[in-house]
């Protein structure tokens, strides 16, 4: 059974940086991606980074270029993402997601939508607030 759990959210004030794991268990692909999306109120929910495992290559929605850098520890199975420069729009729920045999993530330089992954965390939430 896939089971992916999403740690590390709370409330950071602006600037202030913020590193959530997503720790992955119950699969056997040989070669698959993990992407983080993130939900806010009200909007739809976005694909802001992917990483590739047998490349490792990262992809980067644009909202968050510069500022997030995704990582993986192949040993751990678990995906971080490290979030600087965090700003009050940078406010949601962040969910890691599977993408079986990493057909979606890096497809045409970008992270993928939502319905293109299979399965799915829980859900942390990040607040960027003073």
């Amino acid at each position: 059974q896939v089971q992916l759990v999403e740690s590390g959210g709370g409330l950071v004030q602006p600037g202030g940086s913020l590193r959530l794991s997503c720790a992955a268990s119950g699969f056997s692909w040989g070669t698959y991606a993990i992407g983080w999306f993130r939900q806010a109120p009200g909007k739809e929910r976005e694909g802001i980074s992917c990483i590739r495992s047998n490349d490792g290559r990262p992809y980067y929605a644009d909202s968050v270029k510069g500022r997030f850098t995704i990582s993986k520890d192949n040993v751990k199975n678990t995906v971080y993402l490290q979030m600087n420069s965090l700003k009050p729009e940078d406010t949601a729920v962040y969910y890691c997601a599977t993408d079986p045999y990493a057909v979606i993530c890096g497809r045409s330089g970008k992270v993928g939508s939502e319905g293109e992954y299979d399965y799915w965390g829980q859900g942390t939430q990040v607040t960027v607030s003073s």
